[in-house]
């Protein structure tokens, strides 16, 4: 498996071809994934073969959003499928990819362990210092596109989403539950005002 290759040649196509209006699912969101997806990979202990193979879905888990943000998880997929048989990724380990990818869809159903790592990584920043600065990215990305009209509606959703969403790995509720918590309370005193 060349990861470093494809890693390479996806975010180029990502930073040049990624529609500017997206400043939530951008190169950045994926750069942060990737980070995520590594600490996390390690931390529970997974294979190198399996942290190649959970590095290759981060880069590829928004690359549908290439095309449109509907059904964007299937779209990476396919694009994955067209492009890693040409860096000696065999047709199994793509299949574990599409799976980790597919795990990332809200809400998320991850159904193996390499599927909970991503889904846990690919949602990382709800429980981060850094949660209300990259949250801002995803209300300005809702609003521009309609999903939202209010900073009201905005904080509703978030609250809705914080109570629903669980992590997956030891890992991520070791380091990450907590602050998520903290944070759904801050928004539920925002919106009390």
């Amino acid at each position: 498996m060349d990861y470093n290759e494809v890693r390479k040649v996806i975010l180029e196509k990502l930073q040049k071809e990624l529609s500017q209006t997206l400043s939530y699912h951008s190169v950045s969101h994926v750069k942060d994934v990737l980070e995520a997806v590594e600490r996390i990979g390690k931390e529970e202990g997974v294979s190198e073969e399996d942290l190649v193979l959970l590095k290759t879905a981060a880069v590829f888990h928004d690359s549908g959003f290439l095309f449109d943000a509907a059904e964007h998880e299937k779209k990476s997929c396919e694009i994955a499928r067209e492009y890693l048989p040409k860096y000696g990724y065999s047709a199994g380990q793509i299949e574990k990819i599409c799976g980790m990818i597919m795990a990332t869809k809200i809400p998320q159903s991850p159904k193996n362990h390499l599927e909970e790592i991503l889904a846990d990584a690919d949602l990382d920043y709800l429980g981060r210092d850094d949660f209300f600065k990259i949250g801002n990215h995803l209300f300005n990305e809702l609003m521009l596109f309609g999903v939202i009209q209010s900073e009201r509606e905005w904080n509703q959703l978030q609250i809705s989403f914080l109570e629903k969403h669980h992590f997956f790995t030891k890992t991520a509720i070791k380091t990450r539950k907590a602050k998520k918590e903290q944070h759904l309370q801050i928004i539920k005193n925002k919106l009390a005002l």
